[in-house]
C-alpha cells in the first residue's frame, strides 16, 4: 500500500469516527431538548395548579373574613398550623386582585358600551367637549 493510499485511508477513517460521533451528539441534544421540554412543561402545569389552588384558598379566607364576619387571625385559627396570618393576608389579596381584575374586565365592556350608545343613538352626549 502506498504512503498515499494509506493517508487517504486514514482521512476516511477519520471522518467516519467524526461522523459517528456527530451524529450522536445530535441525538443526545435532541433527547436532552426533549427532556428540557418535559421539565418546563410540567413546572408550567404545576404553577398554573398551585396559582388555581391560592385563588380558591384566597377565595374562602376572603369570604370567612367578610361573610363570616371573623378576623384573619380567628379565620387562620380556624385552618390549624397549614397557614399563618402572613401567607392568609397574600392569599387574600390573590383572591381580591382576581375579583377586582374579574370586575374590571366586565366594568370596561359596560364602559365601552356606554360610550358607543349615545354616539349611536345622535342623542346629547354623542359630541366632543370644547375647553
Amino acid at each position: 500500500m502506498s504512503q498515499q493510499t494509506m493517508r487517504q485511508k486514514a482521512r476516511r477513517d477519520a471522518r467516519s469516527v467524526t461522523s459517528k460521533r456527530r451524529a450522536a451528539l445530535l441525538e443526545r441534544a435532541k433527547r436532552l431538548e426533549d427532556l428540557a421540554v418535559q421539565v418546563m412543561t410540567a413546572v408550567g402545569e404545576r404553577d398554573a395548579a398551585v396559582a388555581e389552588a391560592e385563588k380558591r384558598a384566597g377565595a374562602a379566607l376572603r369570604e370567612m373574613t367578610t361573610v363570616e364576619g371573623v378576623t384573619l387571625r380567628e379565620a387562620v385559627e380556624w385552618c390549624g398550623d397549614q397557614i399563618g396570618v402572613r401567607e392568609a393576608t397574600r392569599l387574600r389579596r390573590l383572591a381580591e386582585n382576581d375579583q377586582d381584575a374579574e370586575k374590571g374586565d366586565e366594568g370596561d365592556a359596560r364602559a365601552l358600551a356606554a360610550r358607543a350608545a349615545p354616539a349611536e343613538s345622535g342623542g346629547a352626549g354623542g359630541g366632543t367637549a370644547v375647553g
